[in-house]
């Protein structure tokens, strides 16, 4: 069931919502959350999509929040809020309300979707492209407990994971990151299997994905190892190669769906590590709610550390390395040096003698 409204308010939004829940016969809230939306109208329909079949999981109220750009100086004096109220079938298992901001309200979408979330509900706001440098200190963010971004749209992704690094709070996350949660089961598990000390690591990927940088970050932050960063044609990440003192161990994803995992001494294996859609990538992030330690910490890693060698490690191999033995030219040279300091010593006890 669709509701329609034009030029509407925040209260008329919600007195739709009852309306539509009593037609439809289910006037009972059974909503876990809140899930706001905030994208452009080219984005709005896979996000939504997206958030449809992930509510299947997570019944919530979605908002979607789609702020429109006025073409006359006129238009954008005059302020107005249309929505447009889905529930039953339309809405997956939940509720779904598209709010379309013109003009001056659309600096405040705040107080617009403040009125409609669920009461005494946890809230998620969803940047699905042009997420703000700092999602915490956003007004729709700062209403959230849990905020998402996905560095991947962005225009520069790895430049982009530098600013999330200095601006992080406790709470934000990245669907970039949500991509490599097999990936790092994987490569958890298979280390696990074998009693070796990792030496190097090098991360295979695609250019400009981030995905990539952050499961290297990952690597060198867990395992305090060298990560080398090398590239390739795709799709996603390939490949990740792991030099240990018990021989290679490598997962290597070349089609983007099956991978192989080879350890020294076993039998290579088939794992599926297929490339997931954005409804399963945001129906796992609203599993959890609270704080990503993990992520928090290989991201304050920083990508500038990729493709160096610890100063530890650097130390290590200095006192390991041996002292170079002089050349036999130069030995030749400091011989007649060697015979002269030689006579004197022997003359010096006979000086002794005479002068008593």
């Amino acid at each position: 069931m669709k509701i329609d409204l034009t030029d509407t308010t925040a209260g008329d939004i919600n007195k739709a919502l009852v309306q539509g829940r009593r037609a439809i016969g289910t006037p009972a809230v059974g909503m876990v959350l809140t899930l706001v939306i905030v994208t452009d109208e080219e984005n709005a329909y896979d996000a939504l999509k997206a958030a449809n079949d992930a509510s299947r999981e997570h019944p919530s109220r979605t908002l979607v929040v789609i702020k429109r750009v006025s073409r006359s100086p006129r238009d954008r004096t005059s302020s107005r809020l249309d929505a447009e109220v889905r529930v039953g079938a339309d809405a997956g298992t939940g509720e779904t309300v598209v709010l379309r901001l013109y003009g001056e309200v659309a600096d405040h979408a705040d107080s617009v979707v403040l009125p409609l979330l669920l009461p005494d509900a946890p809230v998620v706001v969803w940047w699905p492209v042009n997420a703000p440098l700092d999602p915490a200190k956003d007004p729709l963010g700062a209403l959230a407990q849990r905020r998402v971004t996905d560095t991947y749209a962005a225009e520069q992704p790895v430049r982009e994971l530098s600013a999330r690094a200095a601006a992080y709070t406790p709470g934000d996350t990245d669907l970039s990151w949500t991509r490599i949660t097999p990936w790092r089961s994987m490569l958890a598990a298979a280390l696990d299997q074998v009693v070796c000390e990792v030496k190097t690591v090098e991360v295979e990927g695609e250019e400009f994905n981030p995905s990539c940088e952050l499961l290297a970050m990952w690597l060198a932050d867990r395992l305090d190892v060298p990560v080398k960063r090398s590239l390739s044609s795709g799709p996603g990440l390939t490949a990740v190669r792991m030099d240990t003192d018990c021989g290679p161990i490598v997962l290597d994803r070349a089609d983007g769906s099956l991978a192989t995992l080879s350890i020294e001494g076993q039998p290579a294996r088939a794992v599926a590590l297929k490339r997931r859609e954005t409804a399963e990538l945001i129906a796992e992030e609203l599993r959890r709610l609270d704080p990503d330690d993990t992520y928090a910490s290989a991201l304050r890693y920083g990508v500038e550390r990729l493709n160096t060698v610890p100063e530890q490690s650097v130390q290590e191999q200095s006192a390991q390395e041996p002292v170079a033995e002089p050349e036999p030219e130069e030995e030749a040279a400091k011989a007649p040096a060697k015979k002269a300091a030689a006579k004197t010593a022997k003359k010096a006890p006979a000086r002794k003698a005479a002068a008593k």
